[in-house]
């Protein structure tokens, strides 16, 4: 009897920080809808660059271009970062402000790296094998594909700055626990996309 008879606010006491105002709640459901309209956005280009991936007219192919070890770079560090940013995550369920902090900004780093990583690669794709994005429907199709979760990554980068800034000013409370939170649960999203990207775009293209 006594335990149905607790308070809402009592039983939000025992939630994880992020959940323990009504706010936080609405906002992370929010959130959760935003991403579910990413992933419709991701999935409509993904059927995209399927439908356009054979469209290769007079250019090269996804085998010419593709090759295994930066591919596997960029793979291994975005999955890393992944793997701190849920070590972030952790301290924040700890309520060590400095531990998350430090999670966090390692895993900018690595977004960074990752970042560098693609650049390089369009760089190499559009200048040095001469590759660019209006010599057919399959690299029109691959650019832009790759170009929006790049640039997803680079919004996340943005967000996971300002986070940290405002977690060294304000500690861990409320308001910065539930967009820490978020932040990861978007930055784990662009983990599972890439592994989508890893899989369709480059293994499919490098073995058919």
């Amino acid at each position: 009897m006594a335990a149905s008879s607790l308070s809402d606010s009592d039983k939000r006491k025992n939630m994880p920080l992020e959940y323990t105002t009504e706010e936080g709640d609405l906002r992370i459901v929010g959130f959760w809808i935003f991403m579910a309209s990413d992933l419709v956005l991701f999935s409509t280009l993904f059927a995209t660059y399927l439908i356009l991936q054979g469209s290769i007219g007079n250019g090269p192919s996804a085998k010419d271009l593709f090759e295994i070890g930066p591919v596997m770079a960029e793979t291994i560090v975005l999955l890393v970062s992944s793997f701190t940013c849920g070590l972030g995550t952790l301290e924040l369920r700890r309520h060590n402000t400095k531990g998350l902090i430090f999670w966090f900004v390692v895993t900018l780093i690595l977004g960074l790296i990752f970042l560098g990583l693609e650049i390089n690669e369009f760089y190499v794709y559009s200048v040095q094998e001469g590759a660019p994005i209006h010599l057919s429907a399959f690299l029109s199709g691959f650019y832009i594909l790759l170009g929006t979760h790049g640039a997803h990554v680079t919004l996340g980068i943005f967000w996971v700055i300002c986070i940290v800034i405002q977690l060294a000013q304000r500690g861990v409370t409320p308001v910065t626990a539930r967009k820490a939170f978020m932040a990861g649960l978007y930055w784990h999203f662009l983990d599972v996309v890439w592994i989508f990207i890893y899989t369709a775009v480059y293994l499919t293209g490098m073995v058919i």
